[in-house]
C-alpha cells in the first residue's frame, strides 16, 4: 500500500546522482544528465517541495558534458533550465559538495527520485548504499522515481518483477551507437529489466514519457525530466 506521509511541513524528495566516473566503453568522464536533475528539481521547487541533492559517495557531481548547455558541442544549448541552474549560485552551490547517502536517513524524507546520465551505467550496479537506500524507502510505501540511465539503480532489486516501467530503450541506444559510431553502453536498461520480469514500455525515441506502476515512478530519458517529477507530485496528493 502506497504510503502518504503525515510529516508536518513541506513535502522533502530526496534526489540521487551519480558521482563522477570514467566511461569504460568510451573512455571520457561522465556523470549525471544535466536536465534529468534541474529539470524535476524545478518542478520540486515549483510545489513548495524541498529538496535535497545526494550521491552514493558523497561530494561534488558533475554533468556529462553533452548535457551541460555551456559546452562547445552546443547539443544542449537549448536548454535553459539547466543553463539558469548552474548560473545560479545558490543552486549551483547545491551540486559542490553533495551528501553522501550514508549520511542520511530515508525516513526523513517522502520520496526518492534517482536521476540519469552516463554515470549510473557504470557506477549504480551493485551500490550497496544505494540499493539500501532505495529499498528503505520500497519497504516503507513510499515513492520511488527513476529516470533514464537512472534506472540502473533498480534492475536488480527483487521486487522490479512484473512491475511497469521504462527508461533509455533500446532503439535510444542504437541511435546513441550509430551517432557515436561504437557501443556507448557496456550493457542496456530495457534488456535488463526485461531479463529481471519486468513489463518494458516506451514511447518514441526522444518522446516525453513517464509511467506510474504504483508506488514505482519512471521516465524514459532526458526529456522526461518534468513529466516524472509531476507523476511523484500526484502520487504524493499535493
Amino acid at each position: 500500500m502506497l504510503l502518504v506521509s503525515t510529516m508536518p511541513g513541506p513535502k522533502r524528495i530526496l534526489m540521487i546522482a551519480s558521482n563522477p566516473a570514467v566511461s569504460t566503453t568510451l573512455g571520457v568522464p561522465v556523470g549525471f544528465w544535466g536536465s534529468e536533475l534541474t529539470h524535476p528539481w524545478l518542478a520540486f521547487r515549483e510545489a513548495r517541495y524541498e529538496v535535497t541533492i545526494a550521491s552514493p559517495l558523497g561530494g561534488r557531481l558533475e554533468m556529462d558534458a553533452l548535457s551541460d548547455p555551456r559546452d562547445a558541442s552546443g547539443y544542449s544549448a537549448h536548454d535553459i533550465v539547466t543553463m539558469g541552474f548552474v548560473h545560479t549560485p545558490a543552486c549551483a552551490k547545491l551540486l559542490e559538495e553533495s551528501p553522501a547517502l550514508e549520511t542520511l536517513d530515508p525516513a526523513q524524507f517522502d520520496a526518492v527520485l534517482v536521476c540519469g546520465g552516463q554515470g549510473p551505467m557504470f557506477t549504480f550496479r551493485g551500490n550497496q548504499a544505494l540499493e539500501q537506500t532505495i529499498g528503505a524507502f520500497w519497504d516503507a510505501g513510499k515513492p520511488v522515481a527513476a529516470l533514464c540511465h537512472g534506472v540502473a539503480a533498480l534492475v536488480d532489486l527483487p521486487w522490479i518483477e512484473s512491475r511497469t516501467l521504462t527508461g533509455f530503450s533500446n532503439a535510444e541506444e542504437d541511435i546513441a551507437d550509430s551517432l557515436m559510431g561504437r557501443k556507448v553502453m557496456p550493457w542496456r536498461i530495457e534488456d535488463a529489466a526485461k531479463q529481471r520480469g519486468a513489463n518494458f514500455i516506451r514511447a518514441a525515441a526522444w518522446q516525453p514519457f513517464a509511467v506510474r506502476d504504483g508506488q514505482l515512478i519512471t521516465g524514459q530519458q532526458q526529456y522526461s525530466g518534468t513529466a516524472t517529477a509531476r507523476l511523484l507530485i500526484e502520487t504524493l496528493g499535493v
